[in-house]
C-alpha cells in the first residue's frame, strides 16, 4: 500500500524520505548504504524502508471507478 508517514515503532517522521529513498534504490545503490547516507539509524525505522512492498499499482487495477 502507501509507505507510512511514521514508524510504528518509535513514531519518526519517516514518509517525506521514502521518494529519494526509492529513487536510489532504483538507480541501483545497495538499500543499506541509502539509508546510512539519509542517517536513518534505529532498526525499527531501517524495517519500516526495507520491509515495504509496492502493491498499490496491482491494487488499482481491481478497483471500480
Amino acid at each position: 500500500m502507501y509507505f507510512p508517514v511514521r514508524c510504528f515503532t518509535c513514531g519518526s517522521v519517516l514518509g517525506n524520505l521514502y521518494e529519494d529513498y526509492a529513487k536510489q534504490v532504483k538507480e541501483g545503490k545497495d538499500p543499506a548504504k541509502v539509508l546510512d547516507s539519509m542517517e536513518i539509524e534505529r532498526y525499527c525505522c531501517r524495517r519500516m524502508f526495507l520491509s515495504h512492498v509496492e502493491v498499490m499499482d496491482k491494487i488499482a487495477k481491481y478497483k471500480k471507478y
